[in-house]
């Protein structure tokens, strides 16, 4: 890895306990990523600083302190060294934050880029991940619940949530191939269901499908698969649906796999870029393609069921989601036009996200923050100054240059002055309640 130093032509300063820090981000080569520069996570490394492997796949880019991918200090005497190890050795620099939730950043923050599917997947509440962890601490890495936030870069595809009743009850009767793996007791309980009993229907025939028999899944999914196929060369009765669509596509990047039926039980979205969307722990999803930003509470826990080569924790997945149905809804950002920033607040406690776009030749004083931020520089450049305090002339704190790529620390109570040189959007993480 090599070492990200300052903007070109600054000197490398020393560091002191309340100025604003560069990091190094660490990128993540999984096989669903998109390749070499195709990918934003790569080129955003590339633009950092960071040497690129054009065949590799550059799948998500990690800030924070989470041990599977930790940022580290890339500036001064104290290059190399975690964030996490920085943060403890000044604890201050957390302000209101590190009473909340200890020494420790409350946040990852993250930007992906997906080619392939990702796996059908939920994320274990808090009791469930302290049970996971404490059992299985090879395969559940930490202790943490992962509510997360999901922010669209350019139009991104996913999976996420429970359809409306009807919906799963068309997919039953029009598929006799997804009831013969749900099994037809199972099924029948599903679409005859009153909503007294609708949770336990879902329940019943989502685990029915999920733990069948694999041989007889690969041998319905062969039939489905051949029915779509001659559907789509006909125009009759009817083209195919954007969920019919989805399944034959699934099936080409994992054929045969279980996850592809299980499609028919979920909200099949696109975001436009600048959409989001929160996922609450215990809910199944998956993404699908496109780029985004995504934050979440300090945890890598992931429980899966298909669509994946990695380890499938079905049963514990299928009896912990909550089985909540309806359309998916987006969270709305709220602007902030005067001061170019737009701020997504979901009702997690850890974690907030906010786009700052100033346009070039403008500079933009931010007040303090109660917490710490993460700042990622997607594009353009110019500088982060500490801004003044209300009861202080200024800040002896050091100023940077930015630019794309860049990803930087800023502690708590410090104020910002932006100034950009070019058109600039930059992403900001912060403690939910605690940002500007």
């Amino acid at each position: 890895m090599s070492t990200l130093a300052c903007a070109p032509g600054q000197a490398v300063p020393s560091i002191a306990s309340h100025d604003i820090l560069y990091l190094i981000a660490k990128s993540q080569n999984y096989d669903w990523g998109r390749t070499g520069t195709e990918s934003e996570v790569a080129q955003l490394q590339e633009a950092a600083g960071q040497s690129i492997d054009p065949a590799k796949p550059y799948a998500e880019l990690w800030m924070g302190t989470h041990p599977s991918g930790p940022s580290v200090l890339a500036e001064g005497t104290l290059s190399g060294e975690q964030l996490l190890a920085y943060i403890r050795d000044h604890p201050e620099v957390l302000g209101d934050a590190a009473s909340k939730f200890g020494v420790d950043l409350p946040f990852l923050f993250k930007v992906l880029s997906v080619k392939t599917a990702l796996s059908i997947q939920s994320h274990p509440d808090k009791a469930l991940a302290e049970r996971l962890h404490s059992e299985r601490p090879n395969e559940y890495k930490d202790s943490n619940h992962k509510p997360e936030m999901t922010i669209a870069l350019s139009n991104f595809e996913s999976l996420c949530g429970f359809c409306p009743h009807e919906k799963i009850v068309s997919a039953l009767q029009e598929n006799p191939e997804l009831r013969e793996c749900c099994g037809t007791e199972a099924s029948d309980g599903y679409i005859t269901s009153t909503p007294e009993n609708r949770k336990e229907a879902l329940k019943a025939v989502f685990t029915g499908l999920m733990t069948a028999y694999r041989p007889l899944v690969h041998k319905a999914l062969v039939r489905m698969i051949s029915r779509l196929e001659k559907k789509k060369e006909s125009s009759l009765p009817s083209p195919l649906s954007e969920k019919e669509q989805l399944v034959l596509r699934l099936n080409q990047q994992w054929p045969g796999d279980v996850g592809v039926l299980a499609a028919w039980f979920l909200n099949y979205i696109t975001l436009k870029q600048g959409q989001a969307i929160a996922l609450a722990a215990n809910e199944p999803h998956a993404y699908l393609s496109g780029e985004i930003i995504e934050c979440m509470a300090t945890s890598d826990n992931v429980l899966r069921a298909g669509l994946t080569l990695k380890h499938r924790d079905t049963e514990v997945l299928c009896e912990s989601l909550t089985y909540t149905q309806g359309n998916s809804e987006l969270l709305e950002g709220l602007e902030d036009k005067a001061r170019h920033l737009v701020m997504y607040r979901p009702s997690f406690q850890e974690f907030e996200v906010w786009k700052f776009d100033p346009p070039a030749e403008t500079t933009t004083e931010l007040p303090a923050a109660k917490g710490p931020l993460l700042v990622l520089i997607q594009h353009g450049s110019g500088s982060l100054q500490p801004g003044k305090k209300k009861e202080e002339g200024g800040s002896s704190a050091a100023g940077r240059e930015v630019s794309r790529g860049q990803v930087l620390f800023v502690p708590a109570g410090m104020p910002l002055r932006a100034t950009a040189k070019s058109d600039m959007v930059l992403w900001i993480a912060a403690v939910n309640g605690m940002g500007f």
